[in-house]
């Protein structure tokens, strides 16, 4: 794959999660946060298998043969931060509103290059570190965040960007290792949707028809957030490095905002454009500047 192709993905998955958060935050009428991360994400995978078994199963042997058991570890591990990032931010929709959970969330975007920075000691290019700031100026303008106050959901927000960025990190380490990127996507999905449902069965009730009356959230957040996006992530990482993958990963708020004006008829304020516009050129600095040091 290319790094046009994996930055197209990056795009596509971006524009897929931008427009989730709806459809997380309504799906919680009936049911639990845990139960709908338990379906939800059970869903995603089940969505995966005839990708799987049409792409990618014939190739499966040999690419992960050489190494079967770090193959297992990281897709858990990965899984596991999954679990982690989407039911801390799940659970948090229900103390804060989606503003304060979109911007607490792009937090992961400067954890990122401070964790592979600091922790893996690897190097960094100087323009992620502008494009950080301005993809947090941004995310600050784009929620409306300077009016509303700080909860006790935002914290567990602020957790779960800890966990995104990990999660980002560690697909960039599992993909560069093995080139299995649906398969990968079909073990995360389900170690997700395990954990889900083991907590679920604690804290919270399995209702058939309240599940039933959240299917289309539970669809769009399945199919294609739980499932589809994730993969495409991990396409996208193949060619992108973590930093600058979690540089774009943040237009997530801004197709958020445009969908929002397209499909609820949200008026788009000054505010509004101008956090648009800091993430695109966060976007741009981080994606252009190293290449024309390249030529």
């Amino acid at each position: 794959m290319s790094k046009s192709a994996s930055i197209a993905s990056a795009l596509l998955c971006t524009l897929i999660w931008g427009t989730t958060f709806i459809a997380q935050d309504t799906g919680m009428e009936f049911i639990g946060p845990y139960v709908f991360n338990a379906v939800r994400f059970f869903v995603g995978f089940l969505a995966l298998i005839p990708f799987y078994l049409i792409i990618e199963k014939k190739n499966t042997a040999a690419i992960i043969s050489k190494n079967r058991s770090k193959f297992i570890y990281l897709a858990i591990l990965i899984g596991i931060f999954l679990f982690l990032a989407s039911a801390l931010q799940q659970v948090a929709l229900l103390y804060t509103d989606v503003a304060n959970a979109a911007f607490f969330t792009i937090f992961y975007v400067p954890m990122v290059p401070i964790i592979v920075f600091f922790l893996f000691k690897k190097k960094i290019h100087w323009s992620v570190w502008p494009a950080v700031i301005l993809c947090v100026i941004g995310g600050y303008f784009l929620t409306n965040f300077q009016n509303a106050t700080v909860r006790l959901g935002d914290s567990l927000v602020l957790i779960g960007a800890l966990f995104w960025s990990l999660h980002i990190i560690f697909v960039g380490i599992i993909v560069e290792k093995f080139n299995a990127p649906i398969l990968i996507g079909l073990v995360q999905t389900l170690v997700v949707s395990i954990c889900s449902l083991i907590l679920a069965l604690f804290y919270e009730e399995f209702i058939l028809v309240n599940i039933l009356n959240q299917k289309i959230q539970i669809l769009y957040a399945g199919v294609l957030s739980g499932g589809i996006a994730f993969v495409l992530q991990i396409y996208a990482q193949k060619n992108i490095k973590p930093a600058p993958s979690a540089i774009i990963f943040s237009l997530e708020g801004v197709f958020a905002t445009v969908a929002a004006w397209i499909i609820l008829s949200q008026v788009l304020n000054l505010n509004n454009i101008l956090g648009c516009c800091f993430i695109l050129i966060g976007v741009l600095i981080s994606q252009i500047i190293p290449e024309i040091k390249k030529t």
